[in-house]
Order: structure tokens, then C-alpha cells, then sequence
């Protein structure tokens, strides 16, 4: 199983980068034009006066391109894989497995240019910056559940794709990439029920504003109920996703 896993997450990679000159090196570039991108155009607008602002936004853009492009790629890896699904013998759940761990291995690659960008314009990194792990475990948890979820739901409900798209549509807006949540009125509750915010604000609160995740508070939020918010979600996810996958992974071969 394992091997298999490593040959996956390996295949995986190369077809990401099969066609591009570029290959690994796109994976910093992309979110680094975004990040100049979005504060050339928001900049002004949203972030009047804060140096740091390209931090805050490369911070949101990384952690929700790495859930949506797991999300997106382990939804159709039963589909993309049928062919060797029909031939060989393989758990099926190493497809979407290894789907969210090498989106998961090459997000970690572009936190490069988060800490150089972090080093340029001199955010004040404290000690506190080690307990990024949690909110990028919860991240990668997250991810594999839905993953899992969407890769059942896909094989037999192929509009899913589409869907998921919408769905991917409102979890960046209500996410908070670009703007900061003081100033939004009515649409607050939306951004609250997002868990994908809990672990941005999370990640943002010990690399950016230096605090500790477990007594700090973002906009008027407290860190320690957005984690235990997100943390739940992820793992009731997981543990759904899990039993969904299980129980519908013997129908797969009728309907691929």
C-alpha cells in the first residue's frame, strides 16, 4: 500500500507539470503573481496604508489553492484512474489519497515564498509561528475529507464537477483573501461557517500579527474557538468521508 501511495503521489506530480517548461517553479511564481496581482488591485481599495498587506493576501491564496486544487483533482481520480481500476487490484482510496497528498507537497514547496516574501517586508516573526503546523494539519485533514466525499459523490453524479466549482466560488469569497473582516456587515455569519477561514485566520494570527493562536483574537473572533471550529469540522469530515468512500467503493466498477 505504501509503495503504491509514493508511486502515486509521484505520478501524480509529473502529470501536474508534464506539459510546462516551467514545472516546479510555477508552483512559487503562480502565487506569487497573484499575490501582486490582487494588491495592485485591492491594494488601494482594501489595503490603505498596511505594508504587510501582500503577506495577508499570499497567506489566504495559498492555504484555499491548496483545498481547492486537492479538492478538484481528488473529486475525478476514480474517474481519471478507471482504467487501472478495472485492470488491477488497488485500494481505492489511495487514488484520492494521493491526489491530496502531492497538492499537499507542493503547496508546502510554495510556503518558500511566503517566507521570503514574510522576510522582505519585515513581518516580526515570534516564536509563536511553530504552531502554523496545526493549522496546516487541519488543512491537509480537511482537504482529505472532502476529498474523499467528492470522489464518491463524483462517480455517480458527474455534474458534482460543475457544482463543485459554484461551491469552490463561495468558499473563496467567504475566506477572506483580500479584504479584512472588520469591514463586512450582514455577510459575516457566511465567513463564520466557513472552516477554511478558521484555519487562514489561524495561520495569519501566528505568522502575521505574531500571537498565539490559543489567546488571540482576529477582528473581533477568538483564535481559540475558530481552531476548535475548524478542527472539529475537518475531523467529522474525514470520519464521514471515510465511511462514505467504504461504503460505496464496490458499486465504483459498475458506474465508471
Amino acid at each position: 500500500g505504501k509503495k503504491m501511495l509514493a508511486e502515486l503521489v509521484k505520478k501524480g506530480i509529473k502529470l501536474k507539470y508534464r506539459r510546462s517548461y516551467l514545472g516546479l517553479i510555477w508552483t512559487m511564481l503562480e502565487p506569487l503573481l497573484t499575490m501582486i496581482v490582487l494588491t495592485i488591485v485591492f491594494g488601494q481599495l482594501l489595503g490603505k496604508g498596511d505594508r504587510l498587506y501582500p503577506v495577508y493576501i499570499l497567506c489566504g491564496r495559498l492555504i484555499y489553492s491548496c483545498f481547492s486544487s486537492s479538492t478538484k483533482i481528488a473529486m475525478r481520480s476514480i474517474r481519471a484512474n478507471q482504467a487501472m481500476i478495472k485492470k488491477v487490484y488497488v485500494p481505492k482510496y489511495l487514488y484520492p489519497l494521493s491526489s491530496c497528498i502531492y497538492n499537499y507537497i507542493l503547496f508546502l514547496l510554495s510556503l518558500i515564498v511566503l517566507a521570503v516574501v514574510s522576510v522582505v517586508l519585515g513581518v516580526p516573526l515570534t516564536w509563536h509561528v511553530i504552531e502554523a503546523v496545526i493549522p496546516l494539519t487541519i488543512l491537509f485533514i480537511l482537504s482529505i475529507g472532502a476529498g474523499m466525499v467528492l470522489s464518491t459523490v463524483c462517480v455517480f453524479f458527474r455534474d458534482m464537477e460543475y457544482l463543485w466549482d459554484v461551491v469552490l466560488m463561495l468558499v473563496m469569497y467567504c475566506s477572506a483573501i483580500f479584504y479584512k473582516i472588520s469591514s463586512m456587515g450582514q455577510g459575516l455569519i457566511l465567513i463564520k461557517l466557513n472552516p477554511l477561514y478558521g484555519i487562514i485566520s489561524n495561520f495569519r494570527a501566528v505568522l502575521l500579527e505574531g500571537h498565539s493562536m490559543f489567546n488571540s483574537y482576529s477582528y473581533g473572533v477568538s483564535n481559540l474557538k475558530l481552531f476548535a471550529y475548524s478542527g472539529t469540522c475537518s475531523v467529522v469530515l474525514l470520519i464521514f468521508g471515510i465511511y462514505v468512500f467504504k461504503k460505496n467503493q464496490d458499486k465504483f466498477i459498475l458506474h465508471i
